[in-house]
């Protein structure tokens, strides 16, 4: 005769109960450390995250500012199709509207010299009677113009105050491949935008940027300060945050297609001047107008 399984008492009942309680509450225990865990890690790794893309944000904006890579947008108000700004006064610059400018639709700049390169567009003798037209290719992280404008500065304010002539910066970044900031095309921006808030304060300016040389690269935030300094503080938003990066990109890209390859490279009255002999390039043009 087969023997019958007792039935459990209740003590038995009640500590199999507890027994499966502890076994529900330590796998919930478990649960929840498990999943306490994955939370903190998925913590960790966003913040790290979060991390690298702020700091490639940064580096980013370092090297190239936001807009570097711009290829369309619009001209400052002031500048011209050759990418030029021209001063007409130590207080006033050539009026223009704004244009679109478009760098892709531009030919490839060459990557050879061209020893006979014509003169650039835009840049013509004057007639009789008229303003002798100085037309200078600089870059604000070139030394050799830093001295070019340390050298002439003052004489090229006194011509054109007399009305004797007018001088049209075309500002390149033909030194950024040097920079780890890209400082030539964030001062060529800056120019840009102080020309286009504030034309009065232009020259001005540009006479502080370049002796601010010595100086060193300085950051967007510093520009701003500086065009505050000579009474161009509308220019700060656009300079802090690269405006008119576009417009930098294309008078590079048309000073490079024109075989411009160095700076400066100062026109007088049409024709290519030595800035050497620069001074007395001018005088003669003045002399020849009358």
């Amino acid at each position: 005769m087969t023997e019958r399984n007792p039935k459990p008492s209740k003590a038995d009942r009640t500590a199999a109960a507890r027994e499966q309680a502890r076994a529900l509450r330590e796998a919930q225990k478990k649960k929840e450390r498990r999943n306490k865990l994955l939370v903190r890690w998925g913590v960790v790794v966003a913040v790290v995250a979060v991390i690298v893309i702020v700091a490639l944000i940064v580096i980013n904006s370092v090297r190239s500012g936001n807009g570097a890579d711009a290829q369309t947008g619009e001209s400052p108000a002031n500048a011209n199709e050759y990418g030029g700004i021209t001063v007409t006064s130590t207080t006033s610059l050539e009026p223009t509207e704004p244009f679109s400018v478009d760098v892709a639709s531009l030919p490839e700049a060459p990557s050879d010299a061209k020893e006979d390169a014509p003169v650039p567009p835009g840049i013509e003798a004057a007639e009789a009677g008229q303003p002798v037209p100085i037309v200078a290719y600089v870059d604000v992280n070139c030394v050799h113009c830093a001295d070019f404008e340390k050298a002439y500065n003052s004489q090229i304010a006194t011509w054109l105050d007399a009305g004797e002539v007018t001088f049209e910066y075309r500002t390149v970044a033909f030194l950024d491949r040097g920079s780890p900031t890209n400082y030539s095309s964030r001062g060529a921006n800056a120019a840009a935008c102080v020309a286009d808030t504030n034309p009065e304060s232009y020259w001005d300016f540009m006479s502080a940027i370049f002796a601010n040389y010595d100086n060193g690269e300085i950051k967007n935030a510093e520009l701003a300060d500086m065009a505050e300094s000579v009474g161009a503080g509308d220019a700060s938003d656009c300079i802090q945050n690269d405006g008119f990066r576009a417009f930098v990109n294309y008078a590079d890209r048309l000073a490079r297609v024109d075989y411009v390859s160095g700076t400066p490279t100062v026109y007088v009255n049409g024709a290519e001047s030595n800035p050497n002999d620069f001074t007395a390039a001018v005088e003669a043009a003045i002399e020849a107008t009358k």
